[in-house]
């Protein structure tokens, strides 16, 4: 008898506008602010797919994270693998900031991030390790399930990268927006996978 493929479903929430507004935010562990709360809960509303919930160790995704997965009395894992990608000395600081610095190491590092890597920052091939670990671990540890990570911008990048095979230098080019939903399948069968992106900004239904 032919083994059944099992499918995992996984959908990512980047979190919602953190205390202290737009800037290259990194490892600082800034709270939701009020308004970020409110796009959180109005991006899932009542809905509720999964079997778990998967989370960054940071506060603007655990905190979130936590009250979701206490409301629906769904078990809840904080993953720090999944946390942000450091920024070094960049963090904290906004991009206008940097420009009026050095506006040529700001354009070069969007251009070519794997060899503009920001002072005192963690390398793009660093990042891809640790999140795409964080991923297959949890595609292996969870098949079958439907599982919600909520993390970030670049984590969500970076697993999409890894999904569609997008050259690493390629990953900026994908806007995350803030709240925002993005659903991947994996078909396993065999120890074969099969990803496919089912949509990206998209909504739950």
């Amino acid at each position: 008898m032919a083994e059944k493929s099992v499918v995992t479903t996984v959908d990512l929430l980047r979190h919602g506008e953190p205390v202290g507004g737009k800037r290259y935010r990194g490892q600082i562990d800034d709270p939701l602010s009020e308004l970020g709360w409110r796009q959180m809960r109005e991006a899932v509303a009542d809905h509720c797919p999964w079997d778990r919930i998967v989370t960054s160790s940071l506060c603007r995704c655990h905190d979130f994270a936590r009250e979701l997965a206490e409301r629906h009395s769904l078990p809840l894992r904080t993953e720090p693998r999944l946390m942000e990608i450091g920024f070094g000395e960049w963090e904290g600081r906004s991009a206008e900031e940097l420009m009026a610095e050095d506006q040529q190491r700001l354009f070069r590092f969007w251009s070519d991030p794997l060899n503009n890597t920001p002072p005192g920052a963690e390398t793009l091939h660093e990042f891809e390790q640790r999140v795409t670990g964080a991923w297959e671990d949890l595609l292996q540890q969870h098949a079958g399930e439907h599982l919600l990570v909520v993390g970030h911008a670049g984590m969500i990048r970076m697993i999409l990268r890894h999904v569609l095979d997008m050259p690493l230098s390629s990953m900026f080019r994908l806007r995350v927006d803030l709240a925002g939903i993005t659903r991947i399948e994996i078909e396993s069968h065999q120890g074969q996978q099969l990803p496919r992106l089912i949509f990206h900004g998209g909504q739950l239904k």
